[in-house]
């Protein structure tokens, strides 16, 4: 009797906790849940993508040679975009980057160099930080990349926007973002199809541009559903 007793106790309390948590997510996702679009490719999809890179002064981006910034408070970069190279810093640890050939990348603990299997833990986990955190930081700029698809889309209210399409490369090939922009064509929002997202279409706005010391143009704030944060201490350099 005890027994059962503990089990309808212990089945309690998972209904208790979780039950809301499904309810929840079955709102969220009825909600907010989209299929992928699908536009036009070709000509009339890249001049939307240069009418974007046009009002964010793209060659101010191409002409800086360094990025810094701090993601949600949490990890430091300092990028040496002409070299390929970044400097990764969070709790006690710091990666040094080489993005050409991430074989001769560095990891150290406590300035400590790292040359055993945690090493090449350190150098994994800071890619993927690289990877998510440069693209909340420069993801417009990423349009033309090497493996990138676009495709212009038609939105309801007769506005176009941009399907931009990873199809290789990055931490997680396959994401789509479609960006929406404002009346000067930068970008004020996208919705993303992501792998790490469990619903589909959910949108985060680009807000708070700042313009850099050379010209290039960052945003310094981002909301997600009830979420937000924020990308400070930028500083760039030629």
């Amino acid at each position: 009797m005890r027994a059962k007793k503990t089990l309808k106790i212990v089945l309690g309390v998972i209904v208790f906790f979780t039950l809301p948590s499904l309810l929840f997510f079955g709102f969220m996702y009825f909600k907010y849940n989209e299929a992928l679009p699908h536009g036009i490719q070709g000509e009339q999809a890249d001049a939307l993508a240069y009418n974007m890179l046009d009002a964010l002064n793209y060659e101010a981006y191409k002409n800086t040679d360094y990025l810094e910034w701090t993601y949600k408070n949490r990890r430091h970069y300092q990028w040496q975009k002409n070299k390929n190279t970044c400097d990764v810093f969070w709790k006690e640890y710091k990666v040094t980057l080489d993005l050409d050939d991430l074989s001769k990348s560095m990891a150290y603990v406590h300035s400590f160099i790292m040359d055993n299997e945690l090493k090449d833990d350190l150098i994994e986990k800071a890619i993927k930080y690289f990877n998510n955190d440069s693209f909340w930081l420069v993801a417009p700029y990423k349009v033309f990349d090497p493996g990138v698809e676009r495709e212009l889309i038609k939105l309801p209210n007769n506005e176009e926007a941009l399907l931009v399409t990873y199809a290789s490369g990055g931490s997680t090939p396959g994401d789509a973002y479609l960006w929406q922009f404002d009346d000067t064509g930068k970008p004020k929002g996208f919705k993303m199809w992501t792998s790490s997202l469990p619903i589909d279409g959910l949108e985060a706005s680009w807000t708070d541009w700042t313009t850099t010391d050379t010209g290039v143009q960052l945003p310094t704030f981002h909301r997600l559903l009830f979420m937000s944060f924020q990308i400070a201490d930028i500083k760039t350099s030629k």
